[in-house]
């Protein structure tokens, strides 16, 4: 499982033309899933994200988390994290796990970080062609890899 954390200052995602989610002040995740993903995954990377310390306390050092700053998160499925660009000029996608796996996966991941205690989670729809809107703050951009946590 891959995400690409966004610190934002907002966010907001739409789907032909309609804006299906949006939030203020948190992270917008860019989510990936693989083959061996499951259960286990999920619960590692949604801890992980919800309590990565990158949000600036008074003296003005990335030293608070997610759930101490009331910060948001908007989930967006993106099967390309797992793009393989090592032959040729068209990535394959292989190691991207099929949409009955990943589906339920990413769904699994919003719900354990509404568990954790992240007030609002937002998600995009899987498998539609999305606009996502980042307003990204500092820029602060952290990549996650469950199989590197």
């Amino acid at each position: 499982m891959r995400a690409i954390l966004q610190r934002v200052t907002r966010g907001h995602v739409s789907v032909g033309g309609e804006t299906v989610g949006q939030i203020g002040r948190g992270f917008v995740i860019l989510l990936g899933i693989t083959h061996t993903d499951g259960p286990a995954e999920v619960k590692k990377l949604a801890e992980k994200t919800a309590h990565l310390r990158v949000f600036e306390d008074v003296q003005g050092k990335m030293n608070r988390s997610a759930l101490d700053v009331d910060g948001q998160m908007l989930v967006i499925s993106q099967f390309t994290l797992y793009a393989d660009a090592k032959k040729g000029r068209r990535p394959s996608f292989t190691r991207a796990a099929p949409p009955n796996i990943a589906e339920p996966l990413v769904a699994q991941f919003a719900t354990h970080l509404r568990h954790i205690g992240v007030q609002n989670v937002q998600t995009g729809v899987f498998g539609a062609n999305m606009q996502v809107h980042i307003e990204n703050d500092g820029p602060v951009t952290i990549v996650l890899d469950s199989e590197q946590l």
